[in-house]
C-alpha cells in the first residue's frame, strides 16, 4: 500500500481532530462566558406547604372516611338456562325457524352458563347485616363480600324485594364498621349529598351534588317508585351503593341512572330512599319476606284532558283504570272512574305515588281512601290485601275469560318490558305461560312474547285481550300479531 497515502490520511485525521477540538472549546469558553456549564440549570425555587385545617374543613374528607369502611364490593355468580329461543352468538337467527325450540338440541348449544355481577353495599348494622340492590344479587348462587380493608366473606342473602329493588345480606362476624340511617322524609331539594360505592373491585370512588328531586316515580325502574334523584355521578357498579348527607348519615341506596345513547353519567341518578329500604330489612327479618299492601287496581295519571272528561278541575290524583276481579278493590266501594285524591288523609299527587304509598303499607290494613265521583268527594274504606306473586296475578286475569286454551297472559309493565329487552313503550300483553300440548305451543306462541293484536285488534291490556278474544269466532283460527325480542311476527293458533 502507498506509504504517501497512509501519511495524507494521518494528516487529514489530525486536522480533523483539531478542528472538532477548536469548535468544543469555543462552545465552552461560550457557556463560561453565560456562567454556567454545558446541560446545567440553576436550581429552581419550589414552595410547599402542609394541609391546613381551614382547607381540610372546606371539604368533606372526613366525612368520606368515617363511611368508606361501610361501604363493600359485592361480587355474585349465579347459573343461568340458555333461552329457549337465544341463538347462539356468530349462528345466523334465520336457521332457527327450522328447528323451533329443538335448535339447541340439534346443534349442541350449552343449556347453561355461569353469570358474574358486580356492585356495591352497604353495612347498616355492626352484626354484619348489609343494603343494596336485588338486581345485585338477584339468583346468586355465591355471593361474597370484600370490605374496605380487603377483607373477604361469603354473604348469605336473608332476602329480597324485587318491586322496590333492595336485598338484605349478612355475613359472619360482629364490630363491623357500619353507618347511621337518616330519615329520609326530611330530605329536601338542594341538599348536599356524596354518592360512595366499590365498583368493580377497585377501590371506592366518591362522587357529590345536590338532590335534584325527592318522590321520583313512574320511571318505570321498579314496581314501587319513591326515588331520591340527585346529580352526584352514580356509575355501573356503584348500585346498592351509599348515598349519604353531608354528616355522612345514609339516605339512600344508590340504584339506577337515566342514561342517554353513551350509556353513561347524565347527571341524573336515582336511589332508593332509605325508609323504604329500612322498611324492606325490617319485614325480611321478621317475616323472611316484604309483603306489600294491595288495592287491586290499575291506576293511572290524571291529565288536564281526563279532568276534564270527568268534570272536575282536580289533576292531582290517580284515575281508577281498572278494578282487578275478587281483589280488595272489588270488594268496597271503589268504582272503575274513581279518582283518588288522598290515602288517610295525606294528598296524591299521581298513579306513582299511589302505588308506593299502598304497597308501603301491611296487608290486613284498612285505609280511608278520598275519592272524587261525579264532581262530589266521598270517602271510601278498603282494606287492603297482600300483593300476589307473578302466578296469581296470572291466574286471577285469566279468570272466567277466554283466552286462548293453555295460555295465560298479564299485563305488559315497564319492568317486565326491561326484562324481555324491548322498549319501555311496547304496548301488548305478555305470555308467561303456555301449556306444550296446547295449540298455541304447535303454532309457536312461547313465554315472553307479547302479544300486540288479535285478529287486528290492538292489545294494550289483559281486558283488551279478553274482550277481543271473547269476539273470536269458535271455528276460525285467532290471527295474533306477536312482538319477540323486538321482531314483529304473525301468529295463526
Amino acid at each position: 500500500m502507498n506509504k504517501d497515502f497512509l501519511k495524507g490520511r494521518r494528516g487529514l485525521a489530525t486536522l480533523t481532530l483539531a478542528a472538532a477540538l477548536a469548535a468544543t472549546g469555543f462552545y465552552g469558553l461560550r457557556a463560561a462566558s453565560l456562567g454556567t456549564l454545558p446541560f446545567e440549570h440553576a436550581a429552581p425555587t419550589i414552595k410547599t406547604a402542609a394541609r391546613s385545617e381551614a382547607a381540610a374543613g372546606r371539604g368533606y374528607s372526613a366525612v368520606v372516611k368515617r363511611v368508606v369502611p361501610a361501604v363493600v364490593n359485592i361480587s355474585s355468580s349465579k347459573v343461568v338456562n340458555q333461552a329457549a329461543m337465544e341463538t347462539p352468538q356468530g349462528v345466523d337467527p334465520f336457521f332457527r325457524q327450522f328447528f323451533g325450540n329443538d335448535f339447541n338440541r340439534r346443534f349442541n348449544v350449552p343449556q347453561e352458563r355461569t353469570e358474574k355481577a358486580l356492585g356495591s353495599g352497604v353495612i347498616v348494622a355492626p352484626e354484619g347485616y348489609i343494603l343494596t340492590n336485588n338486581h345485585v344479587v338477584e339468583g346468586a348462587k355465591e355471593v361474597t363480600v370484600t370490605l374496605h380493608d380487603k377483607r373477604e366473606f361469603k354473604a348469605r342473602v336473608v332476602g329480597t324485594d324485587p318491586r322496590t329493588d333492595v336485598a338484605v345480606l349478612k355475613i359472619e362476624g360482629s364490630n363491623f364498621p357500619a353507618l347511621t340511617l337518616a330519615d329520609s322524609s326530611k330530605v329536601e331539594v338542594g341538599d348536599f349529598v356524596l354518592a360512595i360505592g366499590d365498583p368493580f373491585g377497585v377501590g371506592q370512588t366518591v362522587t357529590s351534588g345536590i338532590v335534584s328531586a325527592t318522590g321520583r316515580g313512574g320511571l318505570g325502574i321498579e314496581q314501587v317508585e319513591d326515588f331520591i334523584q340527585t346529580d352526584a355521578p352514580i356509575n355501573p357498579g356503584n348500585s346498592g351503593g351509599a348515598l349519604v348527607d353531608d354528616e355522612g348519615h345514609l339516605i339512600g341506596i344508590n340504584t339506577a341512572i337515566l342514561a342517554g345513547n353513551s350509556g353513561g353519567n347524565q347527571g341524573i341518578g336515582f336511589a332508593v330512599p332509605v325508609n323504604m329500604a329500612r322498611h324492606d330489612l325490617n319485614e325480611i327479618l321478621a317475616h323472611g319476606k316484604v309483603e306489600h299492601g294491595y288495592l287491586g287496581i290499575l291506576p293511572q295519571d290524571v291529565t288536564p284532558a281526563l279532568a276534564k272528561a270527568f268534570n272536575t278541575s282536580e289533576t292531582n290524583g290517580a284515575l281508577v283504570g281498572e278494578i282487578t276481579p275478587n281483589s280488595p278493590a272489588a270488594h268496597s266501594g271503589l268504582k272503575q272512574g274513581d279518582m283518588i285524591v288522598a290515602v288517610n288523609g295525606q294528598p296524591i299527587s299521581d298513579a306513582s305515588q299511589l302505588r308506593s304509598r299502598i304497597g308501603m303499607m301491611d296487608p290486613n290494613t284498612t285505609v280511608t281512601l278520598k275519592v272524587v265521583r261525579d264532581g262530589r268527594t266521598q270517602d271510601v274504606a278498603v282494606t287492603l290485601g297482600e300483593f300476589p306473586t307473578k302466578e296469581e296475578r296470572a291466574s286471577i286475569q285469566n279468570e272466567d275469560s277466554n283466552s286462548l286454551q293453555g295460555v295465560h297472559v298479564e299485563n305488559l309493565t315497564p319492568e317486565t318490558a326491561q326484562e324481555l329487552k324491548i322498549p319501555a313503550d311496547t304496548k301488548g300483553v305478555v305470555v308467561n305461560q303456555v301449556n306444550p300440548g296446547s295449540r298455541a305451543a304447535d303454532a309457536g306462541l312461547q313465554p315472553g312474547d307479547v302479544i300486540q293484536q288479535v285478529n287486528h285488534q290492538l292489545v294494550a291490556s289483559v281486558n283488551d285481550y279478553n274482550h277481543a278474544m271473547g269476539a273470536a269466532k269458535k271455528d276460525q283460527p285467532v290471527l295474533l300479531l306477536v312482538d319477540r325480542s323486538g321482531n314483529s311476527m304473525f301468529l295463526a293458533v
